[in-house]
């Protein structure tokens, strides 16, 4: 017994150890419509680490029936995120409660992909998927730090943010958030790059930009209330998964820098 108990500790450390680098993979996977890290909003039911380098995580989403494309999205994101952990051996990644769970959790274990688990009725791709709502997430973003930086400086019109450029927004979650959404899809990230742009990066004509703000911050209300409505549905049906749920992270702010010191990075 005296003997086998460092071995024990040994393989408990490790196992608690791949736990916690599994749970901030799983940091990185996103609900598509949310735009919200899937640990963020409770969905991580359990992350459990075996002996033996293998995974297991199960899941849960606010209802039975929320859109099978959005959590096969996460599931197998998911399972991609973990399996690419250096050290892992295996994944077994479990959707709980969902009617399309045995579904989802043979296709995942098998690997047949989307449309290899749905057959027929998977009519788009999930790469067309992920596109439109990346958009949304875009927009979002770019309204949240555009009303920002309006609220700042009350001199400054709707008109005027024809001008503004990246390099102009504070450092906070909220531009740190909008980078990332442009470099996920592919648009210029540099300082001198124009804040309010389309979905192909091109700056809006200045008559425009009225009209362009106030669409972006309805995709923006759209997003914020469906995730607020889904984080109380699943308080409602798991009451154990309050104390996993956390704010938005772009709604917090890093301390100020002064300009010289600042740094517009992902």
């Amino acid at each position: 017994m005296v003997t086998d108990a460092p071995a024990r500790g040994a393989c408990d450390a490790r196992a608690a150890t791949l736990e916690e680098r599994a749970r901030r993979a799983l940091d990185g996977v996103v609900d598509p419509e949310l735009d919200e890290p899937i640990t963020d909003l409770g969905f991580v039911r359990s992350v459990r680490a075996h002996g033996d380098h293998r995974l297991t995580v199960h899941l849960r989403l606010p209802t039975s029936f929320c859109s099978p494309n959005f959590a096969y999205l996460m599931a197998s994101d998911a399972k991609d995120a973990l399996t690419a952990l250096p050290g892992v051996a295996a994944v077994t990644v479990l959707l709980d409660d969902h009617h399309d769970s045995d579904l989802i959790n043979r296709g995942l274990a098998a690997d047949a992909g989307y449309r290899g688990t749905f057959g027929a009725e998977a009519q788009d791709s999930l790469d067309e998927l992920r596109l439109v709502f990346r958009r949304k997430a875009h927009a979002a973003a770019m309204e949240r730090a555009l009303t920002a930086l309006l609220r700042q400086d009350p001199a400054l019109t709707e008109e005027a943010l024809h001008g503004i450029v990246l390099g102009d927004l504070p450092e906070s979650g909220a531009t740190r958030a909008l980078l990332r959404r442009r470099e996920a899809l592919g648009l210029g990230t540099a300082l001198s790059d124009p804040a309010m742009v389309d979905d192909r990066g091109e700056a809006y004509p200045p008559g425009e930009i009225p009209l362009r703000l106030r669409f972006a911050r309805s995709v923006r209300l759209s997003i914020d209330g469906n995730a607020h409505f889904c984080r109380g549905l699943l308080r409602t049906r798991y009451p154990d998964s309050a104390p996993d749920q956390a704010p938005r992270r772009e709604d917090t702010t890093a301390p100020s820098h002064s300009s010289s010191e600042r740094e517009l990075t992902p």
